[in-house]
């Protein structure tokens, strides 16, 4: 099978390897597309709490078909980025006919966070308002999506203008840069102040966002892809009794699988009733695999990637 391989720290190379063999009460999936995500290349980099052996193949995310032709969508871990990777038969599931394989293999970490952390943990009701920083990229569109399910409305914040124009295709009422002031823009958008921040960039924003938020808003911190974890003044907190609500969806769905199942089932049902349409991810080949990462750590990619092995 071809596979990209981190052998050593920093860097990917594709070649050929042998397949895996799938043990008992496992399946073997033969890979049509596989989901690139930024915790893909802390893997590569040696920047994740969690340090794989080397050499190993990253990738956490795929969708492909089983031996008997059944359509598939996985979260393997580790091993996705390559043409063949074995999973427990309980972790292949069936893909709706409204996902093709580029957007099954980007779906599940995305949206599986964002309605999680929207309304399992944040509680987010129809009619409230909700800011979205690194709207741009898969998680902040799949929140701006989920959210929109939801019944809330979005203002989104991207860096770019293709990225608030792509914010703005996925639901957001608004997109904002986010070079200006963002506190004041917020509060004057949603008259007083917001509900809710959906935070997965964290740094210099965080504070202005934390500001923003109305009498009881909840800040939800989801990652730190600017590579800077914010200190935020507890003060800001206590005003208007403000809440900040943690969200570690993966530690959580490794915990709670059939929580994470029924979740992950509840996603693909509002899928196939055509009220979530996920965006269509950047096709790449397998050998751009390691220019993929350089620019999902540089956070030059817009929405997602799906690499085809």
């Amino acid at each position: 099978m071809r596979a990209a391989i981190c052998e050593e720290l920093g860097s990917v190379v594709v070649k050929e390897t042998e397949p895996p063999v799938p043990g008992p009460g496992h399946v073997l999936i033969t890979v049509e597309a596989a989901g690139v995500n930024y915790v893909d290349a802390l893997f590569v980099h040696g920047r994740y709490q969690i340090k794989p052996p080397l050499p190993f193949v990253p990738g956490s995310e795929v969708a492909g078909t089983l031996p008997n032709g059944e359509r598939v969508l996985a979260m393997c871990g580790l091993g996705g980025f390559a043409s063949h990777v074995a999973v427990p038969a309980a972790s292949a599931v069936p893909i709706p006919d409204e996902l093709d394989s580029p957007r099954a293999a980007t779906f599940t970490q995305s949206y599986s966070t964002a309605l999680f952390a929207l309304r399992d943990r944040a509680a987010l009701r129809p009619g409230e308002t909700l800011l979205v920083l690194g709207a741009g990229g898969g998680v902040g569109l799949a929140a701006i999506q989920v959210a929109a399910a939801l019944g809330a409305r979005v203002l989104a914040v991207a860096s770019t203008p293709a990225k608030q124009e792509a914010a703005r295709l996925a639901g957001a009422e608004a997109a904002l840069s986010g070079s200006g002031d963002i506190k004041t823009a917020a509060r004057d958008w949603s008259d007083g102040g917001v509900d809710a921040v959906y935070d997965p960039v964290g740094g210099a924003l965080a504070e202005p966002a934390l500001r923003a938020l109305r009498e009881r808003g909840r800040y939800i911190v989801i990652g730190f892809a600017s590579g800077d974890i914010p200190s935020l003044p507890l003060n800001q907190v206590l005003l208007r009794n403000r809440t900040v609500v943690g969200v570690d969806w993966g530690a959580w769905s490794m915990a709670h699988p059939q929580e994470q199942r029924r979740l992950l089932d509840e996603l693909l049902a509002i899928v196939a009733k055509r009220g979530l349409a996920p965006v269509a991810p950047r096709i790449v080949p397998l050998a751009s695999t390691a220019q993929v990462m350089d620019d999902l750590l540089n956070r030059r990619v817009v929405g997602k990637v799906a690499l085809l092995p």
